[in-house]
Formats: C-alpha cells, structure tokens, sequence
C-alpha cells in the first residue's frame, strides 16, 4: 500500500508495531496517555471505537500533517469485559473464566487525518475458543508475566496462551491485537476520501 502521509501509531503496543510493520508501513510511534475507561451505557463495540478515536484525537494536534491511528483491543465473555489484568490475581481469575468457553476479541480502531480534521472508526469481532486449562497451567503463565500487558489475560502469537486456544472464528490478528485485513481496506479508502 502506498501511503502517501507521515503515519503515526498512537500506541506503544509491541504487537500493533509488529503487524503494521509486517504490511511495510513506516510509522512513528506516540503513545496517546489516554485512559481505557468504558462507558457502561456503550456496548463493546461502541467502546473500542470511542477509546480509539480519543487515542488517535488526542495525539493528532502534534502534528500538521500526518494519519494518526488509534486503536483498543477488550476480551468480553457473556458481556463481561475483560481488558488488561490488573495483577496476578486477575490475570488467573480471567483466565479461570475463560477456561472452556468461546469469548470474542473486540479490536477498534481509528484513522484520524490532520489537517483535515477527517476521520473513520471501524471494529473488528473475532470468535476464541478456550480450551479447559488446568490450574498447574494458568497458574505457571501467569508466573511468566507475559499475560499482565494483554486484554483478556493471554497472547495468542508469541508464548505459552496459542495453546489455550482450540478454535478461531474470525480474523487471527485481531486476536494478536490489530485487524490487518480491515485496517488495510479502510485505509486505502480513507486515503481516497483524503484526495476528493
């Protein structure tokens, strides 16, 4: 995809780095300082987009001319939402919770154009299925630490969590945590809109 803009990723997610960078975008990296909070009068949806839009607007008047993307990931289970877990703890009650149960991966995100002022928020929904983990099992992933910076507990790309995971429906790297296929059509289209 030519782009045709400086891209800026209002996110220090090493995993939204990595799949932006294995499309070949060249972005600079600015983190938003933007507070996770959900409205609970929203759906899960609606709050993905809405967080990713406050990332992408709050980091957008730093520049003059560039694309900045924002972008949230959230795990809900029977309408629970499980983002990052808080300590170690959380991090096995989560994980206990989704042990055998089919959850889904919300990832929104937000392309926010300056000048213009434009921008587009899109979602992607994918189907996990967990399969029954042991308590040896979560007990020693949590002791590993890699599930404390990931929304619902677990990776599914990089360790030990692709193990939990017996089923996907949907999109894989929005599990990992950006959207690939959806961000790269809503951008080609965003970058149109851009030219009219």
């Amino acid at each position: 995809m030519i782009v045709k803009k400086q891209i800026v990723l209002a996110s220090r997610s090493p995993r939204r780095q990595l799949l932006l960078k294995q499309i070949g975008m060249n972005f600079e990296i600015r983190e938003s300082g933007v507070p996770e909070d959900f409205d609970q009068s929203k759906t899960p949806s609606e709050n993905v987009q809405m967080i990713a839009f406050r990332k992408a607007s709050a980091v957008a008047p730093e520049y003059q001319n560039a694309i900045v993307i924002g972008a949230d990931t959230i795990v809900v289970l029977n309408g629970k939402v499980f983002g990052k877990p808080e300590n170690e703890r959380d991090a096995v009650s989560i994980l206990q919770t989704l042990s055998g149960q089919t959850h889904q991966v919300y990832t929104g995100f937000t392309l926010f154009d300056r000048p213009s002022g434009r921008s587009v928020s899109e979602v992607e929904i994918t189907d996990v299925t967990f399969r029954e983990l042991s308590s040896e099992e979560i007990d020693g992933y949590v002791r590993s630490g890699s599930p404390m910076d990931k929304a619902g507990a677990y990776g599914i790309q990089d360790d030990y969590g692709a193990v939990f995971v017996s089923r996907i429906e949907g999109c894989f790297y929005n599990v990992v945590g950006f959207p690939l296929t959806k961000f790269y059509l809503v951008m080609k289209q965003f970058q149109e809109h851009l030219e009219r």
